[in-house]
């Protein structure tokens, strides 16, 4: 159910590691996000509903931080992210 970290950190580049321990972050807060939003919708008791998406919200909110970090340390993701923004602009407008 939950994702593997798709690489062996032990075995990325000294100069890498940071970017990669950053990604590896983020996959995990998405799994959370996906997994505290099911279990939300299978939950029949409206108090742990609530609970489940708060904590998934702030769950969000981490993505937020490591993204943020991860740009601020890999330009070429600062870079790429942008054009993709630009793509879905163009495509959906």
């Amino acid at each position: 159910m939950l994702s593997k970290i798709p690489v062996n950190l032990e075995r990325i580049a000294r100069e890498n590691l940071d970017n990669q321990i950053l990604r590896a972050a983020i996959i995990a807060e998405l799994d959370a996000v996906n997994l505290y939003e099911q279990m939300s919708a299978l939950a029949e008791n409206k108090s742990i509903k609530t609970i489940l998406l708060d904590i998934a919200k702030e769950e969000k909110t981490h993505i937020g931080e490591f993204q943020a970090l991860l740009l601020k340390t890999d330009k070429q993701q600062e870079k790429e992210l942008a054009e993709g923004k630009k793509e879905v602009e163009k495509l959906t407008s």
